[in-house]
């Protein structure tokens, strides 16, 4: 019995520390209550959503250096600058490209981004840019949003929305949004808290960080010739 009761208190403690201290450093890494609560572009593409995930880094250069990276997300372009090792465990197909490259450079509205092979499964690993200001912003939205959006209607489905905010000639903060669909159920909420959110969180610091490092040490906006 009193061993019982040990391992209840010891269960409880995690789960509260998890709930009251890991959870909210993990989806809020690197950003203050501002950006918390700052409405971003792309957050009334899909007004309601069931959990909302800020992160934020700041980068020593200019927009237009940042912007040239962040450009190039995607599993046919320079993949997400992350833990290719991890992606490609459940066969995505990611490789990391640190390089610019031209004709990488141009994103429209309506392009596909995929997130793994369009030949694994069944070309559904992908999102749709719905929002593109370079320098500024740029919205990812899911396929069936995306057809909503097109018919003027709300979407209901996940965003990932990055925001490029200058902070003086030569720094640039650069915030992360991820919208979860408002519709989810019980089990989907579980498995969100359990492993998509932690997941999500070392996947997307690893990418905060590398395109930091990426655009810090070549803050020259002039592109390599085609």
């Amino acid at each position: 019995m009193h061993v019982a009761a040990v391992l209840i208190f010891i269960l409880a403690a995690l789960l509260f520390s998890y709930l009251y201290i890991i959870r909210p450093w993990h989806l809020h890494w690197g950003a203050t209550h501002l950006d918390r609560i700052a409405v971003l572009r792309g957050d009334a593409l899909s007004p309601f959503a069931s959990a909302v995930v800020t992160h934020a880094v700041n980068i020593d250069a200019p927009a237009e250096a940042v912007w040239r990276w962040l450009v190039q997300l995607g599993q046919d372009r320079a993949g997400f600058y992350s833990y290719t090792f991890l992606e490609n465990l459940i066969g995505l197909g990611m490789r990391n490209t640190f390089r610019i490259v031209p004709e990488w450079q141009q994103r429209a509205i309506g392009d596909t981004v995929w997130f793994g092979s369009p030949k694994r499964f069944g070309g559904r690993a992908r999102m749709v840019a719905a929002l593109v200001e370079p320098m500024r912003s740029l919205v990812l939205v899911t396929p069936s949003d995306w057809e909503l959006i097109r018919a003027g209607k709300e979407g209901l489905d996940t965003t990932w929305a990055f925001s490029l905010q200058r902070k003086g000639v030569n720094t640039t903060r650069l915030v992360a949004r991820l919208r979860s669909a408002a519709n989810v159920t019980l089990v989907q909420h579980v498995i969100n808290f359990l492993f998509w959110e932690p997941a999500h969180f070392v996947m997307e610091r690893k990418m905060l960080l590398t395109i930091k490092k990426l655009a810090e040490a070549n803050p020259q906006v002039t592109l390599p010739a085609a």
